[in-house]
């Protein structure tokens, strides 16, 4: 059997990544929905502007996927964003089912307003940390990420 970072013996919750990336999450989503108060925005909003601005998804279902979320919601939130008129759907024109959503103007009008905000909280949240701290934390963590995607790629092949 091949010695992992985790003991049976000496296991503890409170260094668990799962435990801790829990709890880093739970923390860090409050500052977030107070970031986007006042502008008719939830954090799922947010991360569905952010979503398509940087080009982590362009269908619902994908985001969906990304920010965890039941595919009927995302529904429900991308046809309240297209009402506002932050974001719009286009038909593919290779596959006719599939839905792509853009940012319109507005939308990123919007993203890039909150932007000021999202980096001034994060900035708060880090101060004290030495910058090449938090290239190293976000290194390991993308790391991470990269290494579980795989496994759930291999799950779902098999």
């Amino acid at each position: 059997m091949r010695r992992g970072f985790y003991d049976v013996e000496t296991y503890r919750a409170q260094r668990s990544l799962g435990f801790l990336l829990r709890a880093l999450h739970n923390l860090a989503v409050r500052p977030a929905e107070r970031v986007v108060q006042g502008e008719e925005l939830t954090f799922t909003h947010w991360c569905t502007l952010v979503s398509l601005r940087d080009g982590i998804a362009d269908t619902s279902s994908e985001i969906a996927r990304v920010l965890n979320q039941d595919t009927g919601a995302m529904t429900r939130v991308i046809d309240g964003l297209e009402r506002r008129g932050l974001v719009r759907r286009t038909r593919s024109r290779r596959d006719r089912r599939i839905i792509h959503l853009a940012l319109t103007r507005e939308g990123r009008r919007i993203a890039k307003a909150m932007m000021a905000r999202v980096v001034e909280s994060w900035n708060e949240t880090l101060d004290g940390f030495r910058p090449k701290d938090v290239d190293m934390l976000i290194m390991l963590m993308t790391r991470l990420i990269a290494r579980l995607e795989s496994e759930a790629e291999r799950g779902r092949a098999s």
